[in-house]
């Protein structure tokens, strides 16, 4: 836990203004992105402070699958049922604004806005998927 980190106090629910979605995993929260670039925008986010994703290793595997499939999950509690028009991913350092883990879960892609467009372009040199 870091007591500066805005991910953290979300994750133990120290942040009022931030409402947490149904989330099946224990290690993990979701909640909706404050500046959304498509109708549906969560992001999905481990309760344990992790640094961003420079800092994965093979062993995380199954937990960003876990984080995947809670994306999942939150789009289909939320009346989306397309997922093969979902861009889900990460901001690669420098271009990720909190230094906590986050996955960024999107839909429908196809109505991502012109700049969402750029900022979520598929492994890009600062988004990858």
């Amino acid at each position: 836990y870091d007591g500066k980190c805005v991910f953290c106090r979300i994750a133990r629910r120290e942040e009022p203004g931030t409402a947490l979605l149904p989330c099946e995993d224990e290690d993990l929260v979701c909640f909706r992105d404050i500046k959304p670039g498509a109708p549906h925008h969560y992001l999905v986010v481990p309760v344990k402070h992790m640094g961003n994703c420079k800092t994965l290793k093979t062993e995380h595997i199954p937990l960003v699958k876990r984080m995947m499939e809670v994306g999942k999950a939150v789009l289909q509690k939320n009346n989306f049922s397309d997922l093969n028009d979902v861009r889900m991913g990460f901001h690669w350092p420098p271009f990720c604004s909190i230094a906590h883990l986050h996955l960024h879960v999107l839909a429908p892609a196809s109505q991502l806005g012109f700049l969402s467009r750029i900022y979520y372009r598929i492994n890009s040199y600062w988004f990858i998927t």
